[in-house]
């Protein structure tokens, strides 16, 4: 029976000691974090698309997730917000999509102001505790919370068969996925209140 060298044990110890501290298997971990952070969201396979490009920042971070997480919502309602503004201006609309063109442009804004004071109030809770840590989730989860039903309330506008045609589409595909993506959001600030 041959006897292992403790020179050839000793190196093949360090050789697995930096292949688990490899950016590949550190990557790995975090996307892996993601994915199962995300699982417990309403739209997991949205949830993954949008947030895996930041694995590397986000590492196995709870709070980084959630603060990444309301950061791609933000940008993401206030691109909506953009091209529904772009819409008003289109020639030929009907008075009632006009009309709930300019309300869906109010929701969109508000859900931007609401989303925005929440990645500022994550970003700068510090490392509070206790009642601090309890008192700025709360204010994060009403506010994203606010932002949702803006979203759902710009799509309630465009209810009715009077309302069908391709601006409805497009603006109902736009806040829908806004819509969805700060739902998941808002499971992923839930998931890091709960685990503090």
């Amino acid at each position: 029976m041959a006897r292992t060298s403790p020179v050839l044990l000793l190196l093949s110890l360090l050789y697995i000691a930096c292949e688990a501290r490899s950016p590949t298997a550190a990557s790995y971990r975090a996307s892996n974090f993601i994915k199962t952070s995300c699982s417990a969201t309403k739209y997991p396979a949205l949830c993954v698309q949008s947030l895996a490009a930041f694995a590397t920042s986000v590492q196995q971070s709870p709070r980084q997730l959630a603060q990444t997480a309301l950061s791609v919502s933000l940008a993401r309602a206030q691109s909506t917000q953009a091209f529904v503004s772009k819409m008003k201006k289109f020639k030929g609309l009907k008075k009632r999509e006009y009309e709930a063109i300019k309300d869906c442009i109010e929701e969109i804004s508000d859900s931007v102001d609401r989303l925005s004071k929440s990645v500022q109030e994550l970003k700068h809770m510090g490392q509070a505790k206790g009642e601090d840590f309890l008192w700025h989730v709360s204010n994060v989860e009403t506010w994203v919370s606010a932002a949702l039903t803006d979203e759902n309330t710009c799509v309630d506008g465009f209810a009715g068969r009077a309302m069908d045609g391709k601006i409805k589409a497009s603006i109902r595909a736009g806040v829908m996925n806004v819509a969805q993506v700060t739902s998941n959001a808002l499971s992923l600030v839930n998931q890091f209140g709960s685990k503090q």
